[in-house]
């Protein structure tokens, strides 16, 4: 009987992992945004955006390669289209409002840990 009370726990578990796949997925979609905040504030010298969007990343996303390389990568990406483009950057009155969106969205799918 005591193998089956160590089974249970593991069925339960499996049962409940595709909802916190989704969520780990909505993270990572949220994650990307950020870097691309992050990159494009970088690549206008709006340095007080991008510390602020840094420290989004740092407060809400799991330690792990694979949420650093999707902020990581996003950063790039936007940074070089910034820069490739000839565009006219967006002011920081603009990038700080997408970054407001970007934390409630972090809050709801990446909430801070307690301390």
């Amino acid at each position: 009987m005591k193998p089956l009370r160590l089974v249970v726990p593991l069925v339960i578990a499996a049962l409940s992992a595709p909802s916190f796949a989704a969520d780990a997925e909505a993270g990572l979609v949220a994650v990307k945004a950020l870097g691309g905040v992050n990159g494009q504030a970088l690549a206008c010298a709006e340095t007080r955006v991008a510390a602020r969007a840094k420290e989004l990343m740092l407060a809400h996303a799991p330690k792990t390669p694979r949420f650093g390389a999707a902020y990581e990568e996003a950063t790039q990406e936007a940074f070089a289209a910034q820069t490739r483009s000839g565009k006219a950057c967006a002011n920081a009155t603009d990038l700080t409002a997408r970054l407001n969106q970007l934390a409630l969205q972090l809050a709801e799918t990446l909430p801070v840990a307690a301390k």
